[in-house]
């Protein structure tokens, strides 16, 4: 009799976990959440992207290009406004026959300032800066995949010129109003060194030469130089491909810099669906229909690098965006009192510790451990120091424990906070680099960093006594920075398999 209870009572408990289970599950499904479940917990969780791990046929991708303070400034002769995108629909014509039904023409993607649009705000049509951020939106409303929950647009590419024309005082200090200054701060050639690319795109189209036994091979991309003269001497590349209905994107991405760009930055972002994105004042486009609050995610990914970009390559295997203000209200899109945080992994083995014993000020004042205990930047026996590439502070913070850097003012449109990792063993628990190398070219791998975890616990300034800001993301994005190298560099990876996953709450 006892053995009948027994074996009754754990039947019945598993009915009703089962059934719980089955509840949350159909919860998650009449919302528009599509679960999957932890190996180790059955806990169901959920993808924050459009396009789970890049496995969708109809691609949705788009390309955004920068000058040096997240404008546009002045459009590329015969270019159109800096934003394009490359988005369509699988249709099947009949047996191993398909057709591309593409959402956005090439007169879409040269729109330029003065072409009219529907939707365009009036104060923007002669604006090259606010045409850029109106056009995007007129992209994503062409490429938008409506869903019952929040609808999507894109996976970004992102392309960013590092050169600042000083002489100009074009771009903001810390977000106010900046007054010119003598160069040799900044890489640049002289006038028009802030101009943007000349950009190719060859839209998608379906390869049957390229067919297997899996079928045939869907190809596209985007390229272009910096080199308005006709050269090419820098270049950048971002080619996609996929076997349809089967497998994911696969994105590969080439960079190279020259003598007058040697600081180019290229990234595929998974940007918020509405608001700011990481390091914008503009409502913006994207592909995180949720947005990743910490600890309660995860991001994963497959990476491989094939060319390191040198040895100022900062090549961010995640790198994450956000923006609250210095008393931890949310950001309004007052650049004033907005501030951009970054998180980045570097994992180029090339690139040292600039935090150290001996330079505290590129330290954080200090480290959170995995169990929540802090160690401080001068323990000299305790602190990680090799774990810290640099950390700057906002321009604008009040209260910053000395010694302290601060953050470039002009990169942004409003000030900035940079928290720049490196592989060290402290970050093993979050699944993150652990020695210099992991990961690196001939060491392609697949990953699932517990980004949310490790974010929760990074040192981000706050002002005394004001409540803590919900850490909450808007980008995260994958690529690399050459940050103003003294010769031509060359930097190749492939990504995919890309998501963003949100795991369920304790």
């Amino acid at each position: 009799m006892i053995l009948n209870l027994t074996t009754y009572l754990m039947m019945t408990s598993s009915l009703m976990a089962n059934m719980h289970l089955l509840i949350t599950t159909f919860a998650l499904a009449i919302t528009g959440f599509e679960p999957v479940y932890s190996k180790v917990t059955s806990e169901p969780v959920f993808s924050a992207v459009g396009d789970p791990g890049m496995k969708r046929d109809g691609l949705r991708v788009a390309f955004e290009a920068w000058n040096f303070c997240n404008e546009v400034g002045t459009e590329a002769p015969s270019m159109g406004s800096p934003r394009a995108a490359d988005c369509f629909d699988v249709v099947s014509t009949g047996k191993d026959n398909y057709h591309l039904n593409h959402k956005v023409t090439e007169r879409d993607n040269h729109l330029s300032v003065g072409d009219s649009f529907p939707g365009l705000n009036p104060k923007a049509l002669h604006d090259p800066d606010l045409y850029a951020a109106e056009k995007e939106i007129y992209l994503g409303n062409l490429c938008q995949v409506v869903t019952n929950t929040t609808p999507w647009q894109f996976w970004m590419i992102m392309l960013k010129n590092g050169n600042y024309d000083t002489t100009s005082g074009l771009c903001p200090e810390n977000g106010k109003k900046s007054q010119p200054f003598p160069p040799g701060r900044f890489p640049c050639f002289g006038d028009g060194c802030m101009n943007q690319p000349v950009l190719d795109h060859q839209p998608t189209v379906i390869d049957y030469n390229s067919s297997s036994v899996s079928g045939p091979v869907m190809k596209g991309g985007f390229n272009g130089t910096y080199e308005l003269s006709g050269g090419i001497d820098s270049y950048f590349e971002v080619t996609w491909q996929k076997k349809i209905g089967v497998g994911g994107w696969e994105f590969n991405h080439k960079l190279k810099t020259s003598k007058l760009y040697p600081w180019l930055m290229l990234y595929l972002r998974a940007d918020a669906t509405k608001g700011f994105s990481g390091g914008y004042h503009y409502d913006t486009r994207g592909m995180l229909k949720t947005l990743p609050e910490s600890p309660n995610f995860k991001v994963k990914l497959r990476l491989d690098v094939k060319k390191g970009g040198g040895s100022k390559s900062q090549f961010y295997l995640i790198d994450m965006g956000s923006c609250w203000k210095n008393n931890g209200q949310p950001c309004d899109g007052d650049v004033l009192t907005d501030i951009t945080r970054y998180s980045e992994m570097i994992i180029n083995p090339e690139v040292a510790a600039w935090c150290a014993p001996s330079a505290l000020s590129n330290c954080p004042p200090y480290h959170i451990t995995p169990n929540n205990t802090k160690i401080y930047r001068n323990d000299t026996a305790r602190f990680p120091y090799g774990a810290y590439h640099y950390y700057c502070g906002p321009g604008n913070a009040a209260h910053l424990e000395k010694p302290y850097s601060t953050c470039d003012p002009y990169s942004n449109p409003q000030a900035q906070e940079l928290v720049q990792l490196l592989p060290h063993p402290i970050w093993a628990e979050y699944g993150f680099p652990t020695k210099q190398g992991d990961g690196w070219v001939g060491d392609a791998r697949t990953w699932e960093l517990d980004v949310g975890g490790l974010s929760s616990r990074l040192y981000f300034y706050q002002d005394p006594g004001t409540k803590a800001a919900k850490r909450i993301w808007t980008s995260l994005d994958v690529g690399t920075e050459i940050f103003v190298s003294d010769r031509d560099e060359e930097a190749e990876w492939t990504l995919s398999d890309f998501d963003v996953i949100i795991t369920s709450k304790p």
